[in-house]
């Protein structure tokens, strides 16, 4: 846990590009850390993927998820459950499988266009708030099981579920956030042709609101929402929606502002944060020194300032906002990997965004 002296973070490594870009944003979290005087931080790895598959023939084993449980947030780096052997992939993927032991219900994700970075959109400035624990992914909706089947070989099936208790939450999640931008939250939905379930989303988060009166809020059908966010999404300001829904418009609205390559995540209950880049794990990419880092590296900016706010320990939050301005600083001068049409290599980037946390 998060003491005055010290704050102790996991770090999961993962698959393909996963120890590079992780190794990354620690390389850069102690640089920031250092700069502005926080506390110490101690590392805890903890396996996840094939190499935890090879070691206790599990992708997340308890080792890890016991270790979880008495930490405050940690790094997650991706996984490549598509090339663990059959009796892997049948479970939910690690990523999921945490989000839901450990109740993160809250995905937070940001989607902004930088200077230097070429953009479909360049005004893009926006959060998509997403409800991370029911809705239309059925591996987490249920108490056992995946929440898919099919009743016949010619037949499958997917259960959805929309909890009062879950839309309430995450809608005073998506409002406190929307009080510290531009006051204005756009609730996300298909009302029009599922009533019931994404109704309630939609009236549950009309209710939440109502205790927020600075805010201004409306709502959209998720698909004009993402035929809106194309055409104009300056008008936006705070998204929030269920978890299908929330997936998709967020990886749309990253590749609008600048690629996957830039787009951080953090994931969150009232007591625990896990940082957690959208993209994959790429593995063609693994050990060249290619991988782009600084999707993972906002992302633990995003941590470093929810861990200052929740613990009260203002350095921790310095250190995020310096993460964040040295990674857009980068971009500015022209420094890029070869994904944003750049020449730098993991590491040279990481090297130019250490330098610039220290620049106020």
């Amino acid at each position: 846990m998060v003491t005055a002296q010290t704050v102790r973070l996991g770090l999961i490594d993962g698959d393909g590009i996963g120890p590079e870009v992780v190794r990354a944003a620690r390389e850069v979290a102690d640089e920031a850390l250092a700069a502005v005087g926080a506390p110490t931080v101690e590392w805890v790895r903890l396996p996840m993927g094939q190499r935890a598959i090879d070691e206790f023939n599990d992708p997340l084993p308890l080792v890890t998820l016991d270790a979880l449980a008495k930490l405050d947030g940690w790094i997650l780096g991706p996984h490549d459950n598509a090339s663990y052997a059959p009796e892997f992939r049948a479970s939910a993927p690690p990523g999921g499988a945490i989000r839901k032991r450990f109740e993160l219900f809250a995905n937070i994700r940001p989607a902004r266009a930088f200077r230097g970075v070429r953009a479909v959109t360049p005004e893009m400035d926006l959060v998509i708030v997403r409800e991370n624990t029911e809705g239309f992914y059925a591996d987490r909706n249920m108490f056992a099981g995946s929440g898919e089947f099919r009743p016949t070989p010619e037949v499958a099936m997917s259960v959805g579920v929309i909890t009062r208790a879950a839309c309430e939450r995450i809608a005073h999640e998506a409002c406190a956030l929307a009080a510290t931008r531009g006051k204005h939250l756009t609730i996300v939905h298909k009302a029009n042709v599922l009533p019931m379930t994404m109704g309630l989303f939609r009236d549950v988060c009309y209710e939440a609101a109502a205790g927020y009166p600075d805010l201004r809020v409306d709502d959209e059908h998720v698909d004009a929402a993402a035929a809106h966010l194309v055409r104009a999404p300056g008008d936006y300001d705070v998204l929030v929606t269920e978890n299908l829904f929330g997936d998709i418009l967020s990886d749309l609205a990253a590749e609008l502002g600048a690629s996957l390559g830039t787009a951080a995540s953090l994931n969150c209950s009232r007591t625990q944060a896990m940082a957690q880049a959208v993209h994959g794990a790429a593995p063609v990419l693994a050990g060249h020194n290619r991988a782009n880092p600084a999707a993972l590296q906002l992302s633990t900016a995003m941590l470093l300032r929810w861990l200052g706010s929740h613990r009260s320990e203002p350095t921790l939050t310095r250190a995020g906002d310096r993460i964040d301005h040295a990674v857009a600083a980068t971009f500015e001068a022209g420094i890029a990997t070869a994904d944003l049409g750049g020449l730098a290599s993991t590491g040279e980037f990481t090297e130019q965004v250490r330098a610039r946390v220290h620049r106020r």
